[in-house]
């Protein structure tokens, strides 16, 4: 759930440690100007608008990241492990009993594997290479040192910020995964069992969790999530981990097992899987040195990790290793920032349902997978809010289950199966409305994640098409035989709506493709000459709407300060948040004036307008 949301479903006293948190980050901030914008002189943060919030947390995020890396080398012993729980999929909203299950249940098996592994590593086990266990040795000697140092001085023993900061980078050096690295640690730093309120007060106190009294939910926004991510060395959600691995041939997850102590013999591909995703191993770690065999060159290197990222679909970009490994992480986040779903929100409730009719275990799986509470978790709305897309409830199914369900519903299964299903669940107008953005900004791997396969000569079209929709939705008449009839060699306006019989409303739509559209004069000799041209066919123009991805500032001041046009920019955004908006008012057709008004329109002030909450 995005903090947007969240701040929307939580009272003013739950929001009260956030609010704090906030003001506190804003007085030290470093980029102070770019926050002052979008506060307006208005520091009262109790009384700003919520997306005016998300906003100014989203530049404060690297300051909060910081405030968190302190308090977690302080409390080594607990935030870790809440850390861990909350980045999990589907545990970005718990009832707090569930938590606390989950948070117990955490602790005995934490406890349990850090003995066996502790034995492990002090008999010398033959399962383990002499070079890793040499790895194990050497940080869990420095983590005694660090925690038991403090008793010379008589001072309770505790791991210091800066001990702790030299820790995680000695624990980078070696390779070690998340799991490696906690079983280790609470061998040594001992573990209590803190009571749920106690635990829900110190995550509220740092603005990691918010809470619902009302339905005792625990909410952690997708923000903080990915900070919390961060904070653990995971540069991608787990489930776009699963997808990664699945892309990888089964010696290179042997590998990748081999490294780090995970039990190969007799385990399906699945479990696999699942196992390095709990191990909490980097993408750095599987990529940079785990997939590869021993005396590989650095060349065959790069062309094994090009050869991962054609098979997840991403270009191969970047000339060494680490610039690969950046753009696929970029991918996969710019993914998760993504809020369209891939296919129809219709398209999702189908497949959910299908799914549940045939394979009626998968429900049991997913609770089983994710510790959900509910009890039926197949349902797209619920997913929806876990930030769990088609695709990714896709990923969790077998290729045998993959099979049984493609010839259950028919969907072909020649090809890429997966993507067949994806196609056959996609309604085409929503899918494009959805994408609306992503169209106009001419994001052709944005669209293919998305299930759309456009050309880059057809992405213009496509923006009028889906334009043309959205006014359509609102209420107005959008009149194609006239366009036909007017338009010329000359003069091809793309989009005519009729208010009256011999009134019209001019629509231009502008692609980006390379940056902010700002050559105002060629856009308004295009304009006059196509208010010029319908003067002449006897119409009288009373608006202009240039619709486009952005603007740039001079573009904006250059139309407001003009006083022929009557024009109004709008970006693709606004327009979408509008016709969203729309579906909750109580018009039939969108007030025309609402467009008069603004060089710029606010999707805020007409959403108050139309009285949309």
């Amino acid at each position: 759930m995005k903090l947007l949301d969240t701040l929307n479903k939580t009272n003013t006293i739950e929001k009260t440690s956030f609010f704090k948190t906030l003001s506190a980050l804003i007085e030290e901030a470093q980029n102070s100007d770019q926050i002052d914008d979008i506060l307006e002189d208005n520091r009262q943060i109790k009384e700003l608008e919520y997306e005016r919030l998300a906003k100014v947390f989203m530049l404060l995020k690297d300051a909060y990241k910081s405030q968190l890396k302190l308090e977690l080398a302080n409390n080594l012993s607990q935030l870790d492990i809440f850390i861990d729980i909350l980045i999990r999929d589907g545990n970005s909203i718990l009832q707090d009993f569930w938590f606390e299950d989950i948070y117990k249940k955490e602790i005995a098996q934490l406890e349990k594997d850090s003995k066996a592994f502790i034995k492990t590593i002090d008999e010398e086990s033959k399962d383990i290479e002499e070079a890793r266990l040499r790895d194990y040795q050497i940080y869990r000697s420095c983590v005694m040192t660090a925690y038991t140092n403090d008793e010379s001085s008589n001072l309770d023993k505790k791991v210091t910020t800066d001990e702790y900061s030299i820790l995680q980078t000695l624990a980078e050096e070696l390779d070690l995964s998340n799991e490696e690295i906690r079983l280790i640690n609470f061998s040594i730093v001992p573990l209590e069992t803190l009571r749920i309120d106690d635990i829900i007060k110190q995550l509220k106190d740092l603005s990691i969790i918010f809470f619902h009294k009302k339905d005792s939910n625990v909410y952690v926004p997708d923000e903080v999530v990915k900070v919390l991510r961060e904070l653990r060395g995971k540069s991608i959600a787990d489930k776009y981990m699963r997808r990664l691995l699945k892309s990888l041939k089964n010696p290179e997850l042997n590998a990748i097992c081999k490294k780090h102590n995970i039990s190969q013999r007799g385990i399906e591909t699945e479990e696999k899987i699942k196992s390095i995703i709990n191990q909490g191993i980097s993408v750095k770690g599987i990529l940079k040195k785990g997939i590869h065999k021993d005396g590989l060159t650095l060349t065959d290197r790069k062309k094994e990790v090009n050869k991962v990222m054609e098979n997840l679909g991403i270009d191969p970009k970047g000339t060494t290793i680490e610039e690969k490994i950046d753009h696929i992480t970029e991918h996969f986040n710019k993914m998760e920032r993504d809020e369209t779903i891939g296919i129809s929100a219709e398209g999702y409730n189908k497949l959910c349902k299908d799914i549940e009719t045939n394979l009626p275990k998968f429900n049991v799986f997913l609770r089983s997978e994710f510790e959900f509470r509910e009890e039926n978790v197949v349902d797209s709305e619920f997913l929806t809010d876990h930030n769990m897309k088609p695709r990714d409830i896709l990923d969790l199914l077998s290729k045998d289950e993959i099979k049984k369900f493609c010839e259950a519903t028919g969907v072909k299964t020649r090809g890429d199966e997966v993507q067949n299903i994806l196609e056959h669940y996609t309604d085409t107008e929503s899918i494009y409305i959805e994408n609306y953005e992503h169209i106009g900004n001419r994001d052709l791997e944005a669209l293919r994640s998305n299930n759309i396969h456009l050309n880059s000569s057809e992405l213009g079209v496509k923006f009028e098409e889906v334009t043309k929709l959205l006014f359509q939705d609102l209420g107005f008449e959008v009149d194609e035989e006239l366009r036909k009839e007017v338009n010329d060699r000359k003069d091809k306006i793309d989009i005519l709506i009729r208010t009256k019989e011999k009134e019209v409303i001019i629509v231009e739509c502008k692609t980006l493709k390379s940056k902010k559209f700002n050559k105002f004069s060629s856009c308004s000799r295009q304009i006059k000459s196509y208010q010029k041209h319908l003067s002449q066919n006897g119409y009288r123009v009373i608006k202009t709407l240039l619709v486009a991805p952005e603007f740039s500032p001079d573009f904006v001041e250059d139309c407001d300060l003009d006083i022929d046009l009557n024009l109004s920019l709008i970006t693709s955004d606004v327009l979408l948040n509008i016709w969203n908006g729309f579906k909750k008012a109580k018009h039939q057709v969108f007030p025309v004036n609402l467009l008069m008004r603004d060089a710029l329109i606010s999707d805020d002030k007409i959403l108050k307008a139309l009285k949309v909450k």
